[in-house]
């Protein structure tokens, strides 16, 4: 996840125009036949560790600093994701800081997702680099890179007794990953699917049972979905969840969300999860780093304040149940303005949070009252 442009909205976009009702009059679509439940309940925390090092406290509705751990758990959460990178610049989010947090984690009774960027910073649909080490690579050579690497940090994981539950093969990797080596141009995904088998291939021998997902931020059309998840299986690519980021001011309205993952859900026939999504408490600002979201009311009809938040997810939610995916993930609930602990790994400290109004936590650490996960 990093700020990228919106792309055109589906269908329902122009119908609910149409028909002159507003998105958020008409609720989250459902289905008489539904009958799904949500059992990856998810947070992704990757700045955590850094924040509690700076002397944040979180503090529960009640008013009671505790592990945010703790109060996330309490809320419903019942996985965490963790991103990994190569060799940050700030050394946050490296293999030794994931298998340090990896603890913490399986402590509480989480359940983990490792996401393999891939990268030594953000990876997204915008930007692929791959990590300094790795910049002169060829293809050949960075398919042993992935299948090394991956290998490296899940075996590590596994003989600390912290084995991951997933892991992504890329995060947000709509044209690709690796790029330009691993980018997908003129339709042809050979590369990519070389780079995706490998690192299939050293997670299920790193331990069987885990499960493989592979991340797009395609949940704004059927035909991007498609188009991808098409090419990636033409090629022999084999993967166990589909991943999905949904945010609506980029990816259109709840209605195109349940059409997408009921589409690609039936259309691959493996189960479908949201790993990320998020949603504003605040237009305001808390630092000098502008924010990714501005606008009192971004999209959905909700208002950027701690019940449009709380209302949104669990519409995202209840829409996620409905089309018959299997979990929802909020991203960075944790991440709030923590002097220090910046969005640029390069300048951790000269930067700021530009995600200080998603989180479901106010600037002095208080949690959102009525946000809730549900099964």
């Amino acid at each position: 996840m990093t700020p990228y442009r919106s792309r055109l909205r589906a269908w329902a976009v122009a119908f609910l125009a149409a028909v002159a009702l507003p998105a958020a009059l008409l609720g989250p679509p459902t289905s008489a036949s539904a009958a799904n439940t949500l059992t990856m309940l998810g947070a992704d925390v990757s700045s955590v560790q850094r924040s509690l090092d700076l002397g944040a406290r979180y503090y529960d509705a009640g008013g009671t600093a505790r592990d945010p751990l703790d109060i996330l758990k309490g809320l419903g959460v019942n996985y965490v994701r963790l991103r990994v990178w190569n060799n940050p610049a700030s050394g946050w989010n490296n293999k030794a800081k994931v298998l340090a947090y990896a603890k913490t984690v399986k402590a509480k009774g989480l359940k983990l997702m490792i996401d393999f960027h891939y990268s030594d910073t953000w990876a997204d649909p915008g930007k692929q680099y791959k990590p300094a080490a790795w910049a002169n690579h060829g293809i050949g050579q960075l398919q042993t890179d992935v299948y090394n690497y991956t290998s490296d940090v899940c075996t590590s994981l596994r003989n600390q007794g912290t084995t991951p539950d997933s892991v992504q093969i890329g995060n947000e990797i709509n044209v690709g990953m690796l790029w330009n080596d691993g980018k997908v141009v003129n339709n042809d995904f050979t590369n990519l699917s070389l780079l995706l088998k490998a690192g299939y291939q050293a997670t299920k021998a790193c331990n069987g049972g885990t499960q493989v997902i592979i991340h797009t931020a395609n949940a704004d059309s059927m035909d991007h979905a498609r188009w991808f998840y098409d090419g990636i299986r033409a090629k022999g690519v084999q993967w166990d969840l589909t991943a999905l980021s949904y945010y609506c001011m980029w990816h259109g309205t709840l209605a195109n969300l349940y059409n997408v993952i009921t589409d690609v859900r039936t259309r691959y026939g493996k189960p479908v999860v949201l790993t990320e999504t998020a949603y504003p408490f605040t237009a305001a600002n808390a630092d000098n780093e502008a924010n990714a979201i501005n606008g009192t009311e971004p999209c959905a009809g909700h208002q950027a304040s701690w019940s449009g938040q709380a209302t949104e997810f669990s519409w995202v939610q209840d829409t996620a149940r409905n089309a018959g995916a299997v979990g929802v993930f909020y991203w960075e609930p944790t991440w709030y303005a923590v002097p220090g602990n910046g969005w640029d790994p390069a300048n951790i400290n000269g930067t700021g949070n530009q995600w200080d109004n998603m989180a479901i936590f106010n600037w002095t650490g208080q949690v959102n009252p009525s946000i809730r996960w549900r099964p």
